[in-house]
């Protein structure tokens, strides 16, 4: 079974990311300033991480010297001199400062043994003590770095979330509005799909990447920098260390990565090939039953599918072994500082808290770069989603109307209209109406036939003014169309179309859409009139009944619903496209009496297939290739054994055959 091209599950990449970026910051100039001081928390929160492992390095150092005797230079040439000490303890003293110096040949548990057996006068002196005062002062600044560090990135996290929120607001209120300035030709060569998807998708993926990612290559961006900087200032030969044995765990990933990327990609081809087939086999469920395809639908499934699960074998594998290189990178890099680190420490290069606030930058070093490899997808991702929405917002808009001062009352409108030689195509190429011409007169009932392609739907939506004309005008009393506003020509007509539309809510809303003061008795009576009465009284709560539009309600049904909104909303002009068409042949016969008193004093064009529906037309309209070839009564064209007489027999010829 052939299957139609359909796109992937890919994101799109950006066609422009310097250009869409800078669009997209230009468009958050309201919010400047909060994203300003999101992005200042952001990178102070940041800052404040950097400076704390070497406050933890200063803590480390004062618990470690003060957990060593106290027996510096300066301690001992005071003990040697003070003549209150007696030549014996300072004898002892010397026996004690010959056996520190040797620590690494004996056990250093003797040395603390011989510490407490010296003289009380030289053991309050060299005794270890560690430094509380100092210790509680840092490990208060400590605390306050790391509490000021989470409370800017808390509140950063806020601002962001409601910058993004507020930005995302923003656009679909823009889209919103952009929707009804665009032209009908715009959702002509558009899928709704698409639009829908601008709306949706492609907003959603703006607004939470903003929120996600911004902040986060920002920090990322200061941690990875800074900590570089904070390395180097505190030990170059430790950060050369740090950098080398992190910089060939992530050459190891680049290679992985470069690997699994075509698999990715096949991936989602191979994903958007299965949802595509399947889509199209079950849309099409029934012929595929009726032909007995199911073998054969199984097996282009089955093929698919495997093609779908070496993709997502291979490419999951490579993606799986993701996080336990990062693992490894991390403590490669502890290995290698606390080694090299240990080396520094033997020779008295570094203390000991080097060592501990390097194991802490190696981690501020190896997370941002990972994180900033996301962070710029995220943001191609939205550079090409700005795209999409951005070009939406750029679609051209109608013709601005806000000049036109003639405005036509409906309530005081003949209803006579009249098409002065009108030409019109969808584009340059194609002319679908090339020369119309005719005069209706107020209250008539026109009918509209011909051929698919003949014209019939584009001439109403001319009237409609939907498509501006290519030349030749269209009047309603005397007044050009042309002068007056799409609004104002909307409010003088009342449209049911073939296809039905009903909204989600109760009977009662969807049948005075968009008009007030409408009272209940009014509705059952446009109801009663239409057919549809019994069926509304079936539904449990009557006029508040919800619906939608959904198998709940057959076609037939839907369609009454939409004629009875047409006959509530009072109007002097009434467009009926095929407005039959879902109805069975009892129901039409109702809606065609019902159609009888809907148009009397109202001047009605009624498109129709059905012929039959059209015999009490005071004037039919015969169209060929975008002209009128006939025109008169039913009998009269009848009479005439033309184009309109073929059409109107081909009907019975196709029943009887």
């Amino acid at each position: 079974m052939p299957r139609p091209m359909r796109r992937g599950g890919m994101p799109e990449k950006s066609k422009d990311f310097k250009g869409s970026i800078k669009r997209l910051f230009n468009s958050l100039n309201k919010w400047r300033y909060l994203l300003v001081l999101s992005l200042i928390l952001a990178m102070t929160s940041a800052i404040l991480a950097l400076v704390a492992p070497n406050k933890l390095s200063d803590l480390t150092n004062t618990i470690t010297m003060g957990l060593s005797p106290n027996i510096s230079e300066d301690i001992v040439n005071d003990i040697m001199k003070d003549s209150n000490i007696s030549d014996s303890d300072k004898y002892e003293f010397s026996e004690l400062l010959k056996m520190a110096e040797n620590t690494d040949e004996i056990d250093t548990d003797k040395l603390f043994t011989k510490l407490d057996e010296l003289p009380e006068s030289i053991k309050k002196i060299v005794e270890p003590s560690i430094n509380m005062a100092k210790v509680k002062s840092i490990a208060l600044i400590l605390t306050i770095l790391y509490l000021i560090s989470a409370l800017f990135n808390y509140v950063e996290s806020i601002l962001m979330t409601i910058i993004a929120n507020n930005f995302a607001r923003k656009l679909r209120t823009n889209i919103s509005v952009k929707i009804n300035k665009l032209p009908l030709k715009y959702f002509d060569t558009h899928e709704t799909g698409d639009v829908l998807s601008r709306v949706t998708n492609d907003v959603d993926t703006i607004a939470q990447n903003m929120n996600q990612s911004l902040a986060t290559l920002v920090t990322s961006l200061t941690l990875f920098i800074g900590s570089i900087i904070m390395m180097f200032i505190t030990n170059w030969i430790m950060a050369i260390t740090a950098i080398i044995s992190s910089l060939i765990g992530f050459s190891l990933m680049g290679v992985i990565l470069g690997k699994s990327q075509k698999y990715f990609i096949k991936r989602q081809e191979e994903l958007g090939n299965l949802n595509g087939y399947i889509e199209e086999i079950y849309s099409g469920h029934n012929v595929v039953k009726a032909y007995n395809g199911e073998k054969q639908a199984n097996i282009e499934f089955n093929n698919l599918n495997e093609k779908l699960y070496e993709c997502n074998r291979k490419s999951q594998f490579l993606s799986g072994i993701m996080q336990p290189i990062m693992m490894f990178v991390g403590n490669f890099g502890y290995v290698a500082v606390c080694v090299v680190g240990a080396l520094l420490t033997a020779n008295n290069v570094i203390s000991f808290g080097v060592i501990v606030a390097f194991m802490i930058y190696v981690r501020l070093f190896t997370n941002p770069l990972s994180q900033i490899a996301q962070s710029m997808t995220s943001l191609q991702s939205t550079a090409a989603a700005s795209e999409r929405v951005f070009d939406f917002l750029d679609e051209t808009e109608m013709s601005d109307e806000s000049e036109f001062t003639k405005k036509l009352d409906k309530e005081k409108v003949k209803g006579e209209i009249e098409f002065k030689n009108v030409k019109f195509g969808y584009d340059d190429n194609r002319t679908i109406i090339k020369d119309f011409s005719v005069k209706v007169k107020p209250g008539e009932k026109i009918a509209i036939v011909g051929p698919t392609g003949a014209g019939k739907t584009t001439m109403v939506n001319l009237l409609m003014k939907f498509y501006e004309i290519n030349s030749g005008d269209i009047l309603i009393d005397g007044v050009s169309t042309k002068e007056l506003t799409r609004e104002n020509i909307h409010d003088l007509f009342v449209m049911v179309l073939q296809d039905t539309w009903v909204f989600e809510g109760t009977i009662r809303d969807n049948l005075k859409f968009n008009k007030k003061d409408v009272t209940d008795e009014e509705i059952m009576r446009a109801c009663k009139t239409v057919g549809v009465d019994h069926f509304i009284k079936t539904l449990p709560g009557v006029l508040d009944a919800k619906i939608g539009d959904n198998d709940s309600v057959s076609g037939g049904q839907k369609q009454l619903l939409t004629i009875a909104r047409g006959m509530i909303e009072n109007a002097p002009f009434l467009i009926l496209d095929e407005a039959t068409s879902n109805v069975d042949t009892r129901t039409e016969e109702l809606v065609q009496k019902a159609m009888d008193k809907l148009t009397k004093g109202k001047t009605s064009f009624i498109i129709a297939h059905r012929l039959s529906t059209i015999k009490n037309a005071d004037l039919i309209l015969v169209m060929k290739d975008g002209n009128i070839i006939e025109q008169g009564s039913h009998d009269v064209l009848l009479k005439k054994n033309g184009f309109y007489a073929d059409l109107y027999n081909s009907q019975f010829d196709t029943i009887s055959e």
